[in-house]
């Protein structure tokens, strides 16, 4: 594949060569900076109708305890290496991830690594406590935890935090803004078509 893509972009230079050149874009303005980049993609994400639950690191396994009360959820799929202490004792974590397991699970618990303010995006690379992608696709309810460390202000800076785990591991790379959902062309707006209907974000700050 490499040596075809050279050959092809080979070509498209050498058909260019006596091109004049494109002018040179103005780059767009920068966004107003912000001191408290959790709380805008706390906001960002919410928009998204994500609900948002700021916690201190003490209170991540209180927080997703009543998470799971409110929608009934006790068995939760749990890929490996979750921290321990976020774990409620009322749950159930499931470590089967078959697809009829997670199928029948209440819901599903994971880390992430990382998370952009200005899009109010979660990005999962597979890594510690993120597990396969089934596992946020599949269950109705995907509770994830984010770190106000690992949220970055800006696009570019969330693909900077995972290209070592894309080019070294070659893990893809799951993006979440909000609940699964889609509209169709009257724009009604159905939740749930691609993964979950539901997601809770714990933020710890």
């Amino acid at each position: 594949m490499s040596g075809d893509r050279d050959l092809i972009l080979g070509r498209i230079r050498g058909a260019l060569v006596d091109q004049p050149h494109a002018p040179q874009q103005t780059a767009p303005a920068p966004r107003p900076a912000t001191a408290d980049v959790p709380g805008l993609f706390a906001e960002r994400a919410g928009e998204y109708r994500a609900n948002v639950h700021r916690v201190a690191e003490t209170g991540v396994a209180e927080c997703i305890a009543e998470i799971c009360t409110e929608h009934g959820a006790a068995r939760m799929a749990v890929p490996p290496e979750l921290p321990a202490a976020w774990l409620p004792t009322a749950v159930q974590p499931l470590g089967d991830t078959s697809t009829a397991a997670l199928d029948a699970a209440d819901g599903a618990i994971t880390g992430c690594a990382c998370a952009i303010a200005e899009t109010g995006t979660i990005l999962l690379d597979g890594g510690p406590g993120q597990g396969i992608r089934a596992i946020t696709l599949l269950p109705d309810l995907h509770i994830c935890v984010v770190r106000a460390d690992q949220v970055v202000a800006t696009v570019p800076e969330a693909i900077a935090a995972v290209a070592t785990a894309v080019i070294e591991r070659r893990a893809p790379i799951t993006m979440i803004s909000g609940p699964s959902a889609t509209s169709d062309i009257e724009l009604s707006r159905v939740e749930g078509v691609h993964g979950p209907r539901r997601l809770e974000i714990v933020l710890v700050s």
